[in-house]
């Protein structure tokens, strides 16, 4: 095997500190091919569908991508905007507020990047130029506050592929998850405040994440586990009792059961339940993108709005919000703590050292 290397390597260069955000990904455009080959990257990684690779060859490649991508890019189109998809602009928005606070504390010893599992910028791309800065300690942050298979995992088996590659790769820590990491609840306990200071509130808080199959709870992902603690962690910041609040999933496809209570069957039941107005959050999106503007703030409002509803609020993501910076630089700060306490590498004498050798 033929391993890549760093012809471009200096004694004279300085060692740095790496930060990598990522995310799951966005299409190049809202277009069906685009759609085509996000999609295909996405749904054939075995963490994200797990069914034999023969079987889900046939279904993906002769059903899903003949049929999804066309109703997949209109939707990616309603919510397009000139800067591209709304998740690539928070995501980037994310990275240079995550920069600009690091390194307004270690200077330019810190680099900081961001790459999407799927879609661009890749995972590879993002490393070679960490690589070619210097980079030599990397801590990686998956932008999913509660751990998955599907998800965190997924990212550290492509951190994992593409060391696999190199020749010269750096120390790695990789953050699994945060779901309870007090800034990162103290964030969305002030994003709920705030939107009820402007709005008033509701008769009941919908906790919105992002669905997965059943089995994958019933085969030890602590997914659904973190995804109530976060909820619990809130409400119990806000004072809610549990009458004022409920934990549902969404964005379910295929006929396999998944994690229940479903978002948009909840919404259609409510309003016959004496429930007119709601209010719904999505603590696992760190960003907003398709699933919150378009299947949260529209599709589910019509359900609830034609069941009875006479109110519903969608609470935007955390993005870029000054506490949610906060709270990802300090998670990223507590990994990095010991490498950044260590003294810098003398790279003049490194470099006349490297010379009397060669």
């Amino acid at each position: 095997m033929k391993y890549k290397g760093f012809p471009e390597f200096s004694h004279s260069q300085r060692d740095k500190v790496g930060v990598l955000l990522t995310n799951l990904g966005t299409p190049d455009a809202p277009t069906k091919q685009a759609l085509r080959r996000y999609l295909k990257e996405f749904l054939w990684d075995p963490r994200v569908v797990e069914v034999p690779r023969p079987i889900w060859w046939a279904i993906l490649n002769l059903i899903i991508l003949n049929v999804r991508p066309k109703r997949s890019a209109a939707a990616y189109a309603s919510v397009w905007t000139e800067q591209g998809s709304p998740l690539l602009i928070h995501t980037k928005a994310q990275t240079e507020a995550v920069r600009e606070k690091l390194q307004g504390e270690f200077g330019d010893r810190v680099v900081v990047e961001f790459a999407m599992r799927y879609g661009n910028p890749s995972i590879e791309s993002v490393l070679d130029k960490m690589q070619a800065e210097g980079v030599r300690q990397l801590v990686v942050l998956p932008l999913y506050p509660q751990y998955s298979g599907s998800t965190t995992a997924s990212t550290f088996d492509a951190i994992a592929a593409d060391f696999q590659q190199r020749r010269w790769i750096p120390d790695l820590r990789f953050i699994q998850q945060y779901a309870d990491d007090a800034g990162y609840i103290s964030a969305l306990a002030n994003k709920i405040q705030s939107h009820w200071a402007e709005h008033g509130r509701t008769d009941k808080l919908i906790f919105s994440y992002h669905g997965v199959p059943k089995r994958y709870l019933m085969s030890g992902d602590p997914y659904h586990c973190q995804c109530h603690k976060t909820t619990r962690l809130v409400a119990e910041q806000l004072g809610l009792t549990k009458d004022e609040y409920m934990t549902c999933f969404q964005s379910r496809f295929g006929r396999e059961e998944w994690l229940k209570p479903y978002t948009d069957e909840t919404l259609k039941s409510l309003p016959a339940q004496g429930v007119k107005s709601v209010q719904v959050v999505c603590p696992g999106f760190s960003s907003d993108c398709l699933e919150t503007i378009e299947e949260i703030g529209e599709e589910n409002r019509e359900y609830f709005m034609k069941s009875g509803g006479e109110r519903y609020e969608y609470i935007e993501a955390l993005n870029s919000d000054a506490a949610h910076i906060d709270a990802l630089a300090a998670i990223v700060k507590r990994e990095m703590a010991g490498w950044l306490a260590k003294p810098e590498a003398d790279v003049t004498l490194r470099h006349q050292l490297a010379d009397k050798i060669s």
